[in-house]
């Protein structure tokens, strides 16, 4: 299938605004990556509420797979927390609910009558997010569908059964849904058993590089693809995947970013921290690959400045950028992680409400907005990094800033002027390269994770960003954000 040394992978990479289909050529010295296909997910509004399109996202993956050709593995990540429901015969029921759906509002509460929030963040490590797999399922107890259901597959496990035939839940996905024990990375049955989840829906539990099955013959077909084609479970969650691609170097001492819609910014460790401390501060214990904890925060990232381009029906982020950084900075700031920014609607009107909050200046133009959203994401970005190196008693040197917001060279250039440290960009299809990389590894290639870092940083382009700017300056507006900043319950 490839030249002498070197394999073909194939990486389903499903994000929140589009799917695509990669292919990746890997050797020894060799990676480099192809997008094949790229197809829009486009979530629905339904009278029930806002649901994923699933079966046009499984179409958009058998027509990247048709593009990509022969292959030597096929691996499939995505966004965390959702799922899909099965009859007993394997059949949907439904389209899988949204995480911005209206569902689980008010369910924290329910939930922490009966799990003190203490109590849950110290039996699994993650954070309290209101769409959290374990808010979702409290909020469908009753409902028709989970009444009939028989099985629960999370997004990229769905799309693997349907192109396999077989059922499994990779574990750095399944450690998002709050039911996973951080210290033992299985489930916590008394924990469900508490909340009346029935963890018996779940498919037994797979770690990345296990094999997921075989292509089915039908599958094959309509893809266009010689067999037989395995399926290798990855960091099925995109961001385990995307820090697995940090090119970090051995011993270095690095934080990670991996932004896009959202922004996650932590610290890679090997054991979960669960103080009192790191639950106020809202930080999460996912499992990543190797074992590893990757200890972030969730900040709302790049989804601002998405939103308010969809109200200003615009599609070219470069003419906002140029004005953005023309605007004086720091003028205008907000904290990009208050929940008034999660749902849909006028992101521009929530973004002036909150400066005029404050007190302060209110942005009025699009580019105004738009530095707003870019300094504030820079000071969310500089609290988490700056927190995390507190709550896990670890310095750094250097921020590694990975995924799509890699490209944008005003952000990166204002996370390091906030942070105070290096910021090295790139690569910008790191969720896709971690996945291509663990199929790689699952056949001999390219060995253990600091070596999987080494090819990444030796073939993929980089760039470095030095601080500078009035420290000063980010120290002020900083405590104008984090002063107003409740804590969490």
């Amino acid at each position: 299938m490839s030249a002498a040394g070197t394999k073909t992978f194939a990486a389903v990479d499903l994000g929140a605004s589009s799917g695509r289909v990669m292919t990746g050529r890997v050797g020894p010295d060799t990676l480099r990556l192809t997008e094949t296909h790229r197809f829009p997910n486009r979530p629905v509004h339904l009278p029930e509420g806002l649901r994923w399109d699933i079966l046009g996202l499984y179409g958009g993956v058998l027509d990247g797979l048709r593009a990509a050709g022969p292959v030597d593995s096929l691996g499939i990540d995505s966004w965390a927390v959702d799922y899909g429901l099965l009859a007993a015969d394997g059949s949907l029921l439904g389209n899988p609910v949204h995480y911005r759906d209206r569902r689980t509002e008010g369910v924290a509460e329910q939930v922490w009558a009966t799990v003190p929030p203490d109590d849950l963040y110290r039996a699994t490590g993650i954070q309290y997010a209101p769409f959290n797999t374990l808010y979702q399922l409290v909020a469908a107890q009753g409902t028709p569908q989970l009444t009939a259901a028989r099985h629960l597959l999370l997004i990229p496990d769905l799309i693997a059964y349907w192109l396999t035939g077989e059922q499994g839940t990779e574990l750095t996905n399944a450690s998002t849904t709050q039911l996973i024990d951080a210290h033992t990375g299985d489930w916590n049955r008394p924990l469900a058993d508490r909340l009346g989840i029935d963890l018996a829906l779940f498919a037994p539990l797979r770690r990345p590089g296990d094999p997921a099955g075989t292509l089915l013959p039908t599958v094959q077909e309509r893809a266009g693809l010689p067999g037989p084609v395995p399926v290798t479970a990855v960091g099925s969650h995109d961001t385990a995947s995307a820090v697995a691609a940090v090119p970090a170097g051995r011993g270095e001492r690095f934080a990670y970013l991996c932004t896009g819609t959202w922004s996650l910014a932590g610290l890679e460790l090997d054991a979960p921290v669960t103080t009192g401390a790191s639950r106020a501060a809202n930080f999460t214990n996912e499992l990543g690959i190797d074992g590893t904890v990757r200890f972030l925060r969730n900040i709302m990232g790049l989804w601002l400045l998405q939103e308010c381009m969809r109200t200003w029906e615009m599609t070219d982020v470069t003419p906002l950028l140029a004005d953005a950084a023309r605007m004086p900075a720091l003028r205008y700031v907000v904290d990009a992680a208050a929940p008034e920014f999660l749902a849909p609607g006028d992101m521009p009107g929530r973004i002036a409400a909150a400066c005029r909050a404050t007190g302060g200046p209110v942005p009025r133009t699009p580019g105004e907005i738009t530095r707003c959203v870019l300094d504030s994401l820079a000071l969310a970005h500089r609290r988490a990094i700056r927190e995390a190196q507190h709550l896990a008693d670890r310095e750094v040197d250097v921020v590694h800033l990975v995924g799509g917001g890699s490209r944008n060279a005003l952000l990166c250039q204002l996370t390091a002027d906030a942070c105070g440290v290096p910021v090295i960009a790139g690569p910008a299809e790191a969720a896709a390269l971690g996945n291509v990389l663990v199929q790689a590894r699952a056949q001999g290639l390219p060995g253990d994770l600091a070596s999987t870092r080494e090819l990444i940083a030796r073939t993929q382009p980089l760039t470095r960003y030095e601080p500078s700017g009035d420290p000063m300056a980010w120290e002020a507006a900083a405590r104008r954000t984090e002063d107003a900043r409740p804590l969490p319950a």
